[in-house]
């Protein structure tokens, strides 16, 4: 044959496409965290996060690496490097203390992070019921 067969190279790659982008969503932060659930448009950004978990018994993860609080900091700089523009998202476990969360944020803010998000999971039930209006009285 004078010319090459392309047919099975082009069914491979198909193939490897569907295993990528099943298996690309399991990919994420494996720390398990019962996550707050919100109707907020969700956000699309290219650049991959630095991503903070604090799980249901305060404990503080950078990305799947327990980190103490007084650490956190020092830690995600060195992970930064020169990027100022880093963003790092907040995962907060629904059980958890506020206060928790927000010493978490201060850590960040002080080590000179800008760019925190919250965040959350969309509700299961899509459809949930919009408050009724209440008669105004006279």
């Amino acid at each position: 044959m004078a010319e090459i067969n392309v047919t099975p190279f082009v069914d491979v790659m198909l193939v490897l496409l569907i295993i990528f982008m099943v298996t690309a969503p399991l990919l994420t932060v494996g720390v398990p965290v019962d996550l707050p659930q919100t109707q907020a448009n969700q956000l699309s950004d290219p650049k991959e996060p630095l991503v903070v978990s604090i799980d249901a018994r305060g404990q503080v993860f950078v990305q799947e690496t327990p980190v103490e609080l007084s650490d956190l900091g020092p830690r995600l700089v060195a992970i930064r490097g020169a990027k100022a523009d880093t963003d790092i998202y907040v995962r907060g476990d629904k059980g958890i203390d506020y206060g928790r969360v927000m010493a978490v944020m201060g850590a960040l803010n002080s080590a000179g992070f800008a760019r925190v998000s919250l965040v959350a999971e969309f509700p299961q039930d899509a459809t949930a019921p919009t408050p009724t209006p209440r008669p105004r009285g006279r």
